[in-house]
């Protein structure tokens, strides 16, 4: 018999609350792969930074994501893991930190994000020397591209013996490799975002190289309806914010702003520890996305409140081992549901 300790762990042990919503959105994501469907992540917060990639990037290459949005900071914090992990410093300690304890670590260069840092010198700044010449070239020949276009370029360009961190855990590159359909709305408001705008000020690149928002969206109609094909394309949002809400939004968009067919999104699951609260994006629940037409009555809809760091590899874990495994997934699935 293969082994599947991941699924079988999460088969066995969770049965209530969190751990059964977990255990539900796992077994149907994987009946929607199984049946030939596609999947759609929306990734918000920090993840990239809390090393989401080790399971996200295997996702990627193994079939099981067909398409992202993410913020900004997802997008290059990816890259920065890959080219100064190594200088990375963790925190364990944080919440017990005070202003002065913060503010060394702003002395020695470091930019924390609640337990571990980002190196403003070994990231940022190597990155800015490489991208920057790219950005006025782009100038200069008066060539535009989207966002995400000029990192997915930029992280397979890097030199091998550059690389900091795993390249199997760059869910960046894995995505470039792939060339995932990729989305990254507000993608102003994050580092390279700001030092996009500081070289536009200065005069050295002009900002229309970046293609606009409007334009992902405009894009992402056409991206949609190629993924919307056949069993159709679930939703997997981490988090709340522009990152969910602007691609979910494409099925009335183009329903009553393009006034053309579209299918319904074919699974829904939200991972946040935002609860639900008055008029909060990421606290809303599922059914509430039906009055918006985002979602239907019918579409499979699981909420997981809990940590995304810690239920989110566990359930691309368990689809990995299902993907590798049909069969013996199938038959441990029975098993444990009858």
């Amino acid at each position: 018999m293969v082994n599947l300790p991941t699924l079988e762990f999460i088969l066995k042990n969770y049965k209530n609350f969190n751990s059964r919503a977990t255990k539900d959105a796992t077994i149907a994501y994987w009946r929607h792969i199984e049946a030939g469907g596609k999947m759609f992540f929306a990734v918000a917060g920090a993840m990239s930074s809390a090393q989401l990639g080790i399971t996200l990037a295997p996702a990627i290459r193994n079939g099981l994501i067909h398409g992202l949005s993410v913020t900004g900071a997802n997008l290059e914090e990816s890259l920065f893991r890959l080219v100064a992990h190594d200088s990375y410093k963790d925190f364990p300690d944080y919440r017990y930190f005070t202003k002065e304890d913060d503010t060394k670590i702003l002395e020695n260069r470091m930019r924390r994000v609640t337990d571990t840092s980002i190196p403003e010198d070994e990231a940022f700044r190597v990155v800015e020397k490489i991208i920057l010449p790219v950005w006025e070239k782009a100038t200069r020949e008066k060539t535009r591209k989207f966002w995400h276009e000029y990192f997915y370029d930029l992280v397979q360009a890097i030199d091998k013996k550059h690389h900091k961190g795993k390249a199997e855990e760059c869910w960046l590159l894995a995505a470039a490799e792939k060339k995932l359909p990729i989305v990254v709305p507000g993608y102003e408001d994050s580092t390279f975002g700001n030092i996009f705008a500081a070289h536009v000020k200065l005069g050295d690149a002009s900002a229309s190289i970046a293609k606009s928002g409007i334009e992902y969206m405009g894009e992402f109609y056409d991206q949609y309806q190629n993924l919307s094909k056949n069993k159709g394309i679930g939703f997997f949002q981490i988090g709340g914010g522009i990152a969910g809400d602007f691609p979910i939004c494409v099925v009335p968009s183009l329903k009553y702003d393009m006034e053309v067919s579209a299918k319904p999104w074919a699974y829904f699951c939200q991972v946040s520890d935002s609860t639900t609260s008055y008029g909060s994006y990421s606290g809303a629940t599922p059914n509430e996305k039906i009055t918006w037409d985002k979602l239907t009555k019918d579409t499979p809809m699981f909420v997981i409140e809990s940590d995304a760091t810690i239920v989110v590899p566990l359930m691309l874990s368990a689809l990995l081992e299902m993907k590798a495994n049909p069969k013996e997934a199938n038959e441990l699935i029975k098993e444990y549901t009858v």
